[in-house]
């Protein structure tokens, strides 16, 4: 009878409540959280430090981004968005959606960085990738492109900051005449996909003859497959470049770890995943140093917008491509 008592007077004691792992959720783009992409190691190695649960949402490409954070607004169930580039960082600011970083941006990049909202975690320049058993000899600028009968594959501006960053290329290397450069190079344009991924993915099954890629992902092929056969053309005009960073969200509910998070991307157990996950440039070189072959193509002349008149020409560019395929 005691034991019963016993029994009943423990059954009535509630246990101590047990704390909630912490989630931090991070807004990408789909490419980044593949099983083949960083977020898979730069999920265990930031839980291993945060007593958190990490969570990627993928989102289309890049650009993607910012149409769902606009869309989503102060409701977004996001903490950190990871993989706007400085093409929308105006744009963005101008949402009054994001919080300042306060940290100093720790960058090997090739320009000046500054920026109290977004900080980079990688950087790359634009280039057309190429199969060289294909093609012996490639174009060596745009105009050169266009008086070719090569076909190439580009993306979506309005949804990926490659297909973006192409449209400021052309802006930054022809100005006023980029109508013109558009209007010769429109029936070069096999097809315009919503993202990288669909479109490198055509181009490697042999639908064109050049995809609009990086410099570095000629690398991957190198390095992951042992195939050499992969380049990419250097442009006399310069490539554009293209710096990709991470913000925290102002209505997040994580700020402390959103800050760690960020703090974390700029560290070298994030940085070393990114040479051959992202197959981009880390924005700190890693305590290893980059891959051999990795820096194989590297073009003589960058080309970049600031933020601001990226943004301020972003309109006209768009206009000038569309009304070029319309044609």
């Amino acid at each position: 009878m005691k034991i019963q008592l016993l029994v009943a007077g423990l059954v009535t004691i509630a246990p101590p409540a047990l704390a909630e792992t912490p989630v931090l959720t991070v807004l990408t783009y789909d490419s980044f959280v593949s099983e083949w992409g960083p977020g898979p190691a730069v999920e265990k190695a930031f839980e291993a430090t945060c007593g958190c649960d990490l969570q990627f949402i993928g989102a289309g490409d890049g650009a993607a981004l910012l149409a769902r954070v606009r869309l989503e607004g102060a409701a977004s169930d996001a903490d950190v968005v990871l993989g706007l580039d400085t093409s929308l960082t105006a744009a963005a600011a101008a949402t009054g959606l994001f919080a300042p970083h306060g940290l100093a941006a720790a960058t090997d990049l090739p320009v000046a960085f500054d920026d109290p909202l977004f900080l980079p975690f990688d950087w790359g320049w634009f280039a057309f990738v190429y199969d060289k058993t294909r093609l012996a000899s490639p174009p060596t600028s745009f105009e050169a492109l266009a008086a070719s009968d090569l076909k190439i594959i580009i993306q979506d501006p309005r949804a990926s900051t490659p297909g973006l960053g192409l449209l400021l290329w052309v802006k930054a290397a022809y100005g006023d005449r980029a109508g013109e450069v558009w209007a010769a190079l429109a029936d070069n344009i096999v097809t315009v996909t919503p993202g990288w991924s669909e479109a490198y993915g055509l181009f490697l099954a042999g639908e064109a003859d050049m995809v609009l890629s990086y410099t570095t992902s000629p690398a991957y092929h190198l390095i992951a497959e042992g195939d050499a056969t992969k380049a990419a053309a250097l442009f006399d005009e310069g490539n554009y470049l293209q710096v990709e960073v991470a913000g925290k969200l102002a209505a997040t509910d994580q700020p402390a770890l959103a800050d760690q998070f960020l703090a974390f991307m700029q560290s070298d157990a994030f940085q070393s995943v990114i040479p051959q996950t992202n197959w981009m440039y880390p924005a700190v070189t890693p305590a290893g140093g980059l891959p051999d072959g990795f820096d194989s193509f590297r073009p003589a002349r960058s080309l970049l917008m600031a933020p601001a008149e990226a943004m301020a020409v972003r309109d006209e560019a768009l206009t000038e491509w569309q009304t070029a395929l319309a044609r």
